[in-house]
């Protein structure tokens, strides 16, 4: 098997957060300012951390904004869930003894509160967070990190994210990259594979396998 270890984003990969992240950005921002700002136009924020999202809004005193950002997003825990399909594949990797990371721009906070919740966090052993690297995607840093920790050939990983920022990530550090479109819905982003649900993948784990694997694409 090509690919012994699968790397996950979170955000727009295995939970959908994006109308979250969109409309707690556009409140605080209009609490700050009085700015109106169409979703549309802060969909940059998708796949980057909060910090570097603020900076590019030109925000001063980030600290207090973000944790005014993350007040706001409570109010839309509800719109928050894993994408269809992904409890599924994650079982499946595991029975094709797929070793599971994640790669997210998410703070180590951020992802104990908003992401342990979903129930799928065992899957996964090692944990790559804004916090662990001082530079982050696009830079290869995360996934070098991730390299580093796991100690694998990076020709053994490959990466699943949803944005520009992710595969400019994969491409800078030498890692396969797969777009998950169903998260993305932009398919003219730079990749090596396109899946347009979370069962595709398992199609390419089979194809670049050389042995029998037992696959429940019914997902």
């Amino acid at each position: 098997m090509k690919y012994k270890h699968i790397i996950f984003d979170i955000d727009g990969t295995l939970i959908d957060t994006e109308y979250a992240v969109l409309y707690s950005l556009q409140e605080t921002i209009r609490v700050l300012s009085g700015r109106e700002i169409p979703c549309s136009e802060l969909k940059f924020a998708l796949g980057i951390t909060g910090t570097d999202a603020l900076k590019e809004l030109e925000i001063q005193d980030i600290p207090h904004v973000i944790e005014l950002w993350e007040k706001n997003m409570c109010k839309y825990e509800d719109t928050i869930k894993v994408f269809d399909g992904i409890p599924g594949l994650l079982k499946n990797l595991l029975s094709l003894d797929c070793e599971m990371g994640i790669v997210t721009s998410r703070t180590r906070e951020e992802f104990a509160h908003d992401f342990c919740q979903f129930g799928i966090r065992h899957y996964f052993k090692t944990i790559i967070c804004a916090d662990d690297t001082q530079e982050h995607k696009p830079n290869a840093a995360p996934l070098l990190k991730y390299v580093e920790l796991s100690k694998i050939d990076h020709r053994e990983a490959l990466y699943i994210g949803d944005s520009k920022y992710d595969s400019k990530c994969a491409e800078n550090a030498g890692i396969d990259f797969a777009l998950a479109v169903w998260g993305s819905h932009n398919k003219h982003i730079k990749a090596d594979y396109f899946l347009e649900r979370p069962a595709d993948l398992l199609s390419v784990i089979s194809s670049n396998s050389s042995s029998n694997v037992n696959i429940n694409f019914h997902l």
